[in-house]
C-alpha cells in the first residue's frame, strides 16, 4: 500500500453522518453552527478555526517512489545478482590478467553485462506505471475558486479555504468546490455523471431523502442523494444555495483518491511467471556451475581460479540476458498493433492480462452506449416511427414508421402492473419517497394508475392491452414537413441550444430536451428557420413541480394548419401523466389536421410499453388560445395550463422515447467475447429497468442472466452472498463506487480474472483494482485513464475485444519465444558441461561466444516470434486456466527436446572437428556456428504451435524470420573471417567448407526432429490429448482455487471507505 501523507486531516468531518437524512435545521445543528447560518453564513473568526481544525479543502498525495527505488526494483531478482558476481570476476580477471588478450576480453565482457543489466533497467523504469498521475489528475478536477456568504456578505475566496458550515453559492457552469447539503434550489440540477453514472443532471431538492424502517441511510446511492451535491460536479442548470459538510479527503471525491491511492499493484501473470521461471533456472545454473566447476578442477587438473571462471562461463552462457529484452519487444510490438486499432496501453505487460480475461466488468454510460440522450421513436395515435440515432445525415429517412418497435412490454416486465413498472422505469416520478429523478419530466405511478378508475392495475393491464394496428405503412417515411409539425412542440417549447452540426460540442441545455432538437436537426428539419418564424411570445417555465413547461407564438401555417386567425398556438411539452388529463384531443397519427377524442387509456398503456424499455417519454401537447386573453408581458403560471376555464383544452401530438442508445458496434462486440468464453458484465449508476432494457439490446442480459442487482441490495449482502451473486448476475446497477470494486473483488475471490472499463471518476478505484483497468479517451475523464492500464482512444467497447485478441497473440507469442530462447541458453552452458564432461580440456565456446549468441539470437530470431500473426481460431477458445503458467508440460518437452538436440549438435560438432586434425581455435568455430545455426532451424519450427513449417506457409505472414536468419548468418560469417574480430575477442579461427558442411548437416538435423515432434503432438491432439496445456496442471501451474468461505473482500456499506489497503 502507498504511504500517503495527510498534514492536516483535521477531524472526521462527520465521515458516517447521514447529511441526506436531515432537515436544514438539523444539518447547521449538526455542525456546531449558529443559528442564524442559513442567512449569515459563518463569521471569519470561526472560519480560521475551523480551517484550523478540519484542514485545507485539498487532496492529499500518495508518497512517490525514489529513482533509487525504482532501480531497486527492477536488479534485485537472482539472474542479475549472477550477471553482477559474473562482471565482478571478469574484472578481477582482466585487471590481473597477464595476457593483453585476456585483458581486453574479459574487460569486454564487463561491458556487456553491465550493458544488458543497464538497458533492461532502463526500460523497466520507463515503462513503469505512476499511480500518483490519478491522483494528480483526481487534484485538477477540483474548483479553484468559490462564492460564498461570512459575516453576513459574500465574497470570492480560494475554494482551498472552504470548511465545513461554509455557506456556498451555486450558479450554472460552477464546478461544485466541497460536498454539499442544499438548503436553496432555484431549479438547480447538478451533471454528476463522472461522480454517479447518471447520464442526465440531477433534480436538486431541499427536503430531507425519508429512509424506509430498518433501512441503512448509508446504502442510499450517491445519485438517489438529491439534496447533496458532491465536490467536482458541474452545475446544468439553475441556481442554489448549500451548507459545506465535507472537504479535501472527506468528499466523495476524496474518499476515490484515497481509494487510488491505496490499491497496491502487482505483477501480471507474465512477470511472475519470469521470476518463477528465473528461480527454477537460477538453481539450474548454480547446480550445472558447480558440476563444471568440480569436473574442470578434479578432472582436468585445473587451478581454483581457472576453473572458477570456466564455471561462470557456462552460468553466463545459461542466463537468459537477452529474454527481458524480447518479452518487452513482444509487449511493444502489440502495443503498436493496438494503437493502430484506438487502444492505447500505458502499461506493457498489461497487454498479456487481457488475453486472460474471464469477465469484462463495464460500465454503461459512455462505454456500452453513447452518453447522448437521443429520441429513439416516436409514438402516434396509430403509428410508430423509428429514429436512426447512428445516422449523421440529415435527411427525413432517419424516421422509418415501424408499428412493431417498442409495441409491447419489455420481456422483463411482462406480468407486471403499470404501477409497478412506471415506479422503477426510466420515467419514474421525481417526488415519490422525496428522492428527485434525473429525469425531469418523470411519471407519477400514482397518478397514472388512478388515471384508469380501475379497480386495480393488474386487471387494468389485461384488459386493455395496446391494440394492434396493421402497418400498412411499414417501412415507409414521413416527410421533412410532417416531422416539422409533429416536434414542433419540442422544438418551439424549448430554451436549449443544439451543438455544432447536431453534436455535442457547444450544446446547452437538458440533454433530454436537446434529443428531439437532435432528432428534428437530423430529420432534416430547419431549427434556426423555425424558431424565426414563431418566437415566443410568452411562457410557463419549467419547475420540477408541475413538470411542463408551454411556451405561446403566433401561428406557423406550414406547422399548425389554417383556421387559426386571431388566435396563439400553445406548444406543452411535459410528463406524459401530467398531459394526457388535460387533452381532449389527439391529432391522428401525429397529424395536426386531423383530430380525434383522446384515447386516456391508449396513451397511458404506451408511457408503460416505453418505460418497461428503460426508455423516458415526454409528451407532446398543443392548443390554441385567443390573442386577447393574455398580454405579452404577462407572468404566467402553471394554472394556464392546469387550471383554464375550459378544462381539457389540449391536443396530443406524440410520445417522445429518449434514452441513451447503445454503441452500435458493441452488439457484435459483446457477441464475439462471449464467443471467446468472455462474460460482459454491466456495472452502471444508473436505475435497474434501464440497466436491464440496455442489457437486453447489448445480449448482457438472457436466460442465463436474466435478473439485474442494485447498489442496496449488494451493500445488504455478506461477502459469500455477493460472491454467489456476481456469478449469477450480469447486470448490476444503481451501483456506488464502493460497489463496483467488491464486484471486482468477488470475481476475483471466484477465481476469474477482470477487467474493469470506465470513464468516471467513480469508476477509478474498480480501474485501480481490477486485473486489467480500461479507460475511455474521448469522453472519459483524466482520472480514470490515468488509473487505467489501457485507454481506448475511440471510446469503443469493441475495441476491447480486439485487445483481447492481441492479448492471446502475446502469450502464444511469448510461448514461441520461450521454445527459442530456453534452448538456445540452455545448450551453451550445456555444452560447455558436457564438452568438459566427455573429455574436452578447453571449453567448446567462450565467454564473449556466449554472450554474443544469447543477445544475438534472443533479439534477432526471438523477436520473429514476437511478431508472429495470430493463428486461426484463437477467439473460438475459452480463456485459459487461471493460474496456467507459460511453461506447460507440452512445452517443457519441447524446450527439452530442442536444448538436448542443440547441445548434442554444438558438442557433437566440437568432437567431429577435434577427430578431424582442426585446432581449439577452429573447434570454437565449429561450435559457435552450429549453435546459431541450429538456432535458426528452431526459430523456423517454433513460428506455428502445431501447423508443419515445412510447407509453403513458412514463407508467408512474418518476414522478419527470413531477415533475421540473414542478418544472423552475415554477422556469423563476418566475425568468423574478420582478423582480429574472431581471434582476438571471439576466441576462433576462421573455417573451411567441411566445417561448413558439417555445420548446414546439424542444422537440417534440428529442424526436422523439431518437425517430427510436432507431427506426433497433432496425432495427440487428434485423439483428444490436452496437447495445449489448458486443462491438466503441470509443476510450473499454480493450483488456484476459489478463495475459501468468509474471506474478506471489503468492509460493506455504500459511501464510508474506510479501507487500509486495497490489492490489485
Amino acid at each position: 500500500m502507498a504511504d500517503v501523507e495527510n498534514p492536516g486531516a483535521g477531524a472526521d468531518q462527520g465521515r458516517h453522518t447521514p447529511w441526506h437524512t436531515m432537515t436544514v435545521e438539523e444539518t447547521v445543528k449538526q455542525l456546531k453552527c449558529d443559528e442564524d447560518l442559513t442567512k449569515n453564513g459563518l463569521s471569519e473568526a470561526q472560519a480560521a478555526a475551523r480551517l484550523a481544525e478540519y484542514g485545507q479543502n485539498k487532496m492529499t498525495e500518495a508518497r512517490k517512489k525514489t529513482l533509487l527505488e525504482r532501480i531497486w526494483a527492477q536488479v534485485a531478482n537472482v539472474l542479475v545478482g549472477i550477471l553482477v558476481v559474473v562482471a565482478v570476476v571478469s574484472a578481477i580477471r582482466a585487471i590481473t590478467a597477464d595476457n593483453s588478450d585476456d585483458v581486453v576480453t574479459n574487460w569486454i565482457q564487463v561491458g556487456i553485462i553491465v550493458g544488458v543489466i543497464t538497458v533492461n533497467t532502463w526500460i523497466g523504469i520507463v515503462q513503469e506505471g505512476s499511480a500518483e498521475k490519478a491522483a494528480e489528475a483526481l487534484k485538477n478536477m477540483l474548483s479553484s475558486d468559490a462564492r460564498v456568504i461570512r459575516g453576513g456578505k459574500e465574497q470570492m475566496l480560494p475554494a482551498i479555504d472552504l470548511v465545513p458550515g461554509d455557506l456556498v453559492l451555486l450558479g450554472l457552469g460552477d464546478k461544485v468546490p466541497c460536498d454539499m447539503r442544499i438548503i436553496n434550489s432555484s431549479n438547480l440540477a447538478c451533471q454528476e455523471a463522472a461522480l454517479t453514472g447518471e447520464s442526465v443532471p440531477i433534480d436538486k431538492i431541499i427536503e430531507e431523502i425519508e429512509i424506509p424502517k430498518g433501512g441503512n441511510p448509508e446504502q442510499t446511492p450517491l445519485g438517489d442523494r438529491c439534496n447533496m451535491t458532491f465536490s467536482a460536479t458541474l452545475v446544468a442548470q439553475g441556481s442554489g444555495k448549500g451548507i459545506a459538510i465535507a472537504t479535501g479527503d472527506h468528499t466523495q471525491i476524496g474518499t476515490i483518491n484515497a481509494l487510488v491511492s491505496q490499491v497496491e499493484e502487482k505483477k501480471t501473470a507474465v512477470l511472475e511467471q519470469i521470476d518463477t521461471v528465473s528461480k527454477y533456472l537460477a538453481t539450474f545454473i548454480i547446480i550445472c556451475a558447480i558440476v563444471t566447476f568440480l569436473i574442470a578442477f578434479l578432472s582436468t587438473g585445473l587451478s581454483v581460479i581457472d576453473a572458477v571462471a570456466i564455471a561462470l562461463v557456462a552460468a553466463v552462457a545459461m542466463i537468459p540476458e537477452g529474454l527481458e529484452a524480447i518479452v518487452t519487444v513482444t509487449y511493444a510490438y502489440a502495443v503498436s498493433n493496438m494503437a493502430k486499432e484506438n487502444a492505447i496501453v500505458r502499461a506493457l505487460p498489461a497487454v498479456e492480462t487481457l488475453g486472460s480475461v474471464t469477465v469484462i466488468c463495464s460500465d454503461k454510460t459512455g462505454t456500452l452506449t453513447q452518453n447522448v440522450m437521443s429520441l429513439t421513436a416516436f409514438v402516434t395515435s396509430d403509428a410508430r416511427y423509428k429514429n436512426d440515432v447512428n445516422n449523421k445525415a440529415r435527411v427525413n429517412t432517419n424516421f422509418v414508421r415501424d408499428d412493431k418497435f417498442l409495441s409491447e412490454r419489455a420481456q422483463h416486465q411482462k406480468g407486471k402492473g403499470r404501477k409497478e413498472i412506471l415506479s422503477a422505469g426510466g420515467s419514474t416520478d421525481a417526488n415519490r419517497k422525496k428522492k428527485m429523478s434525473s429525469f425531469h419530466y418523470g411519471v407519477d405511478p400514482e397518478a397514472v394508475s388512478s388515471t384508469h378508475g380501475t379497480a386495480t392495475e393488474a386487471t387494468t393491464d389485461e384488459e386493455t392491452p395496446a391494440e394492434p394496428v396493421e402497418d400498412s405503412a411499414a417501412g415507409e417515411s414521413p416527410s421533412t414537413e410532417y416531422i416539422t409539425s409533429a416536434l414542433a412542440g419540442g422544438i418551439l417549447c424549448s430554451k436549449c441550444v443544439l451543438g455544432d452540426n447536431g453534436g455535442r460540442e457547444g450544446e446547452i441545455g437538458n440533454p433530454t430536451e436537446i434529443s428531439i432538437l437532435r432528432a428534428a436537426y437530423f430529420g432534416g428539419v430547419d431549427i434556426e428557420s423555425l424558431k424565426n418564424n414563431a418566437p415566443i411570445v410568452n411562457e410557463v417555465p419549467f419547475s420540477s413541480e408541475y413538470k411542463f413547461m408551454a411556451t405561446i407564438h403566433d401561428p406557423v401555417s406550414e406547422v399548425d394548419g389554417s383556421g387559426f386567425d386571431g388566435k396563439y398556438i400553445v406548444h406543452v411539452k411535459g410528463a406524459p401523466d401530467r398531459m394526457v388529463p388535460l387533452c381532449s384531443h389527439q391529432a391522428k397519427g401525429g397529424d395536426i389536421n386531423t383530430l380525434e377524442p383522446v384515447d386516456k387509456d391508449y396513451w397511458t398503456e404506451q408511457i408503460a410499453v416505453l418505460s418497461s424499455h428503460g426508455l423516458r417519454v415526454l409528451a407532446l401537447c398543443r392548443g390554441s388560445i385567443d390573442k386577447d386573453s393574455i398580454k405579452p408581458d404577462e407572468q404566467l403560471g402553471q394554472e394556464f395550463v392546469n387550471a383554464r376555464p375550459e378544462g381539457k383544452w389540449l391536443t396530443i401530438v406524440g410520445l417522445c422515447a429518449i434514452m441513451d442508445p447503445p454503441r452500435p458496434e458493441c452488439v457484435s462486440a459483446i457477441k464475439e467475447a462471449h464467443g471467446a468464453g468472455v462474460r460482459v458484465a454491466m456495472i452502471t449508476g444508473d436505475h435497474k429497468d434501464t440497466a436491464i432494457a440496455i442489457g437486453h439490446m447489448l445480449g448482457i442480459v438472457d436466460d442465463k442472466f436474466s435478473e439485474a442487482l442494485t447498489g442496496p441490495e449488494l451493500d445488504a449482502m455478506s461477502d459469500d452472498d455477493l460472491r454467489s451473486a456476481v456469478m449469477t448476475h450480469n447486470v448490476f446497477a444503481r451501483a456506488s463506487p464502493q460497489n463496483k470494486i467488491r464486484i471486482v473483488k468477488a470475481l476475483q475471490a471466484e477465481g476469474q480474472v477482470s477487467s474493469m472499463t470506465g470513464d468516471g471518476v467513480n469508476d477509478a478505484p474498480a480501474l485501480k483494482a481490477a486485473d486489467m483497468g480500461v479507460a475511455m479517451g474521448k469522453e472519459g475523464t483524466d482520472v480514470a485513464r490515468e488509473a487505467s492500464e489501457m485507454i481506448l482512444a475511440d471510446d469503443n467497447f469493441a475495441t476491447i475485444v480486439t485487445a483481447v485478441r492481441q492479448g492471446r497473440v502475446v502469450w502464444d507469442n511469448l510461448r514461441k519465444v520461450l521454445l527459442v530462447n530456453t534452448p538456445i541458453n540452455n545448450s551453451q552452458g550445456l555444452s560447455v558441461l558436457f564438452g568438459f564432461a566427455l573429455g574436452l580440456e578447453e571449453t567448446p565456446l567462450t565467454a564473449i561466444q556466449v554472450l554474443y549468441s544469447n543477445l544475438i539470437c534472443a533479439v534477432t530470431l526471438g523477436f520473429v516470434c514476437a511478431v508472429e500473426p495470430a493463428e486461426d481460431g484463437i477467439m473460438n477458445i475459452p480463456p485459459r486456466r487461471v493460474g496456467k503458467r507459460l511453461i506447460g508440460r507440452y512445452l517443457f518437452l519441447r524446450i527439452a527436446l530442442g536444448t538436448v538436440i542443440l547441445t548434442a549438435s554444438v558438442v557433437g560438432s566440437s568432437f567431429w572437428a577435434r577427430s578431424l586434425g582442426y585446432n581449439l581455435g577452429e573447434q570454437r568455430a565449429q561450435a559457435f556456428n552450429t549453435l546459431d545455426f541450429g538456432a535458426m532451424s528452431i526459430t523456423a519450427s517454433a513460428r506455428f504451435a502445431y501447423n508443419s513449417s515445412i510447407h509453403p506457409r513458412i514463407f508467408q505472414g512474418n518476414a522478419s524470420l527470413w531477415y533475421s536468419i540473414a542478418i544472423v548468418a552475415v554477422l556469423q560469417i563476418f566475425l568468423t573471417y574478420t582478423p582480429g574480430l574472431n581471434n582476438t575477442i571471439f576466441g576462433m579461427e576462421p573455417m573451411d567448407g567441411t566445417q561448413w558442411g558439417i555445420s548446414i548437416l546439424f542444422m537440417i538435423a534440428v529442424f526436422l526432429i523439431m518437425e517430427a515432434e510436432k507431427a506426433f503432438r497433432r496425432s495427440l491432439k487428434a485423439q483428444g490429448v490436452d496437447t495445449d496445456d489448458n486443462q491438466d496442471e503441470f509443476i510450473f501451474d499454480e493450483h488456484v482455487e476459489p478463495a475459501s468461505a468468509g474471506t474478506k473482500l471489503l468492509p460493506p456499506g455504500a459511501s464510508s471507505l474506510n479501507l487500509s489497503e486495497l490489492d490489485k
